[in-house]
């Protein structure tokens, strides 16, 4: 790494993972126009989920981060409201039975990149670039479909301002109200096993809220009854857009990435000598960085260093991906190594990547079951290790798919043709996520 950083300096080192712009005048046009328009987010509200990481990282909260796997450019206001709900009843969960104070990052708004591990892909004898996410090209097999389009990080940065708007009206304007704790419970949900699961927690906590204001406190008197903080975050994948959109903090001098509250480093692009951490060594926005089985204590250690030298607690979420067979193996000595050195980190567990399989029918799925396993796994070796299973990572939708497999509604491969509808990877339904939701409560209620 460079001495002296730069929002550029990470031109210095080697970025993996850039899509091939065909027009390099058109990708300088779309750069210079989005360093033009406003942050996203904000330096103060970044600090702020810093702050909230610092609970985590002492054992006092527990991080949910979760959102769709690579966001579209078409999703609805609809869309993005029952994903939001799916969290919010997640965190309701988490909170009320797990008996711990939740931190709620989504994967979203700016969730559109996605790494591939071939730069290319071939149907019927056609050979194509991948799809990279539709912030680069699109998922349809054609020339023009997969031509990477600098135009695209433009509609991307208009996608993330309409759906943080929503998101701040929803959390912030009565719909994330605990009073409506109840309303949530709908349709698929509502209809499953854990839907009368939550139903029954639901009733619970409306009886503990007409207590509360028969004591004078509701949501008027509260407000953290009537909203609450919601935070983005995406994989900082492609270095144009995120250097265009990185700005100096007016009060502190810093500098933040304005694209998100939060932003990670993929297992494909964590090379202390890369670009990708040569850039967000640099910005004060929290951080997380993607630990696949791979990864030995002498790389996590580095990456502390690098991306944490002023050891600030909330500063950096190691998210690990080991696999639900490998987790026992591979994450204990990771903690050791972590723990004895000194470093304060928020542990969190991405159980959805490392067990990623191919059905019978050809569908790329994942286990409910290996999902939980590899969370029980993950609980287990911090319990060994005498370290705080800070939080968890996953890939959820609120709409009604049938992608993985498993849940409390026994979905099978056969169901996958169901409603497959994910651009790229597997993804929780709502049913599903709230079940997992519900396990991941009794794994903490064990700590």
């Amino acid at each position: 790494m460079t001495s002296t950083w730069t929002p550029s300096s990470w031109r210095n080192q080697t970025a993996l993972h850039q899509p091939e712009w065909p027009d390099s005048g058109e990708l300088d046009l779309a750069v210079k126009q989005l360093s033009q328009l406003p942050p996203l987010v904000f330096a103060g509200e970044a600090r702020d989920l810093t702050d909230q990481l610092a609970r985590v990282c002492r054992g006092e909260a527990f991080l949910l981060q979760a959102g769709d796997c690579a966001e579209s450019f078409d999703t609805t206001a609809d869309s993005i409201r029952d994903k939001l709900r799916v969290i919010l009843q997640m965190a309701v969960v988490l909170t009320y039975s797990g008996g711990m104070p939740l931190v709620k990052v989504g994967r979203i708004a700016g969730q559109f990149a996605k790494p591939r591990s071939s730069a290319t892909e071939t149907q019927d004898g056609l050979e194509l670039p991948s799809f990279l996410g539709q912030i680069v090209n699109d998922v349809g097999f054609s020339e023009q479909e997969r031509r990477p389009d600098a135009t695209r990080l433009l509609t991307a940065y208009h996608r993330a301002a309409s759906t943080l708007n929503l998101l701040r009206a929803f959390t912030h304007g009565g719909f994330a109200d605990l009073s409506q704790v109840s309303t949530w419970n709908r349709e698929f949900v509502a209809s499953s096993p854990t839907g009368e699961r939550y139903a029954q927690m639901a009733d619970e906590i409306d009886r503990a809220l007409r207590f509360m204001a028969a004591c004078g406190i509701n949501s008027k008197t509260e407000p953290a009854l009537h909203e609450v903080d919601f935070f983005t975050s995406h994989e900082a994948l492609l270095l144009n857009y995120e250097e265009a959109l990185t700005r100096q903090d007016s009060l502190t001098g810093d500098w933040y990435d304005c694209s998100a509250h939060m932003l990670w480093i993929g297992e494909r692009t964590r090379q202390l000598d890369g670009a990708h951490i040569e850039f967000l060594r640099g910005v004060k926005n929290p951080l997380g960085c993607k630990i696949g089985p791979t990864a030995t204590p002498e790389e996590v250690i580095g990456l502390c260093e690098a991306l944490n030298p002023e050891r600030i607690p909330g500063r950096l979420t190691l998210i690990c991906r080991m696999g639900a067979d490998r987790i026992a193996t591979g994450l204990p000595p990771l903690l050791a190594a972590v723990r004895d050195s000194g470093h304060p980190v928020v542990w969190a567990s991405d159980p959805m990547h490392g067990n990623t399989y191919t059905a019978e029918n050809g569908r790329k799925t994942r286990s409910f079951d290996r999902i939980v396993a590899e969370l029980t796994g993950f609980f287990d070796a911090h319990r060994q290790a005498g370290t705080w299973p800070g939080g968890m990572h996953v890939e959820l939708t609120g709409d009604s798919v049938t992608e993985c497999v498993g849940g409390g509604d026994g979905l099978d491969e056969a169901a996958l043709e169901e409603a497959y509808e994910t651009m790229c990877d597997p993804r929780l339904n709502g049913r599903q996520s709230v079940d997992l939701a519900f396990m991941v409560a009794e794994l903490l209620q064990q700590d």
